[in-house]
């Protein structure tokens, strides 16, 4: 079973048993999806929108508010433990989402919180497996594909 820490470090929204159950369900339906081997570990970070521009600004030097930030702990590929290393989980990193920006853009793009949530774990996810949709068209129109199909296939749709 995968292992995902949730911390909700912001005020604005509510932090419900809704909203946690919408993140590990799509965070482990992405995994299912990339046929992940093994267990992974990894954390979400709930913040507000002044809490992740700062993140932003100090980690990509871009200073302002952003949806989900992702920070993988590989760049390329993943290591897997040994087949007798059953009970390792791999960690793959952290992803920090402002709750507050989901909530704007679930209003602008006229679907749920929810979906919203959800479609940040999935993006989030992928950038931790190794998708960056910001190394060109095909990677991006790839790694939007995965998205819409994980999140169809798992009740999230638009």
């Amino acid at each position: 079973m995968n292992r995902i820490f949730v911390k909700n470090d912001q005020k604005k929204m509510e932090y419900t048993p809704i909203i946690r159950g919408v993140i590990r369900r799509a965070i482990n339906a992405a995994l299912k999806y990339e046929e992940f081997e093994g267990e992974a570990e990894l954390s979400v970070t709930l913040t507000d929108n002044v809490g992740i521009r700062e993140l932003n600004r100090d980690f990509r030097g871009i200073d302002r508010e952003t949806d989900v930030l992702s920070f993988p702990l590989f760049d390329g590929d993943i290591p897997l433990p040994d087949e007798e290393d059953t009970d390792i989980k791999i960690p793959l990193g952290d992803i920090v989402i402002s709750l507050e920006k989901a909530e704007s853009q679930a209003v602008e793009y006229g679907h749920s919180f929810e979906r919203e949530v959800a479609f940040l774990c999935v993006h989030s996810v992928l950038h931790l497996l190794g998708y960056d949709h910001e190394r060109g068209e095909d990677e991006e129109r790839e790694m939007f594909r995965r998205q819409k199909e994980i999140l169809e296939n798992n009740g999230f749709p638009r």
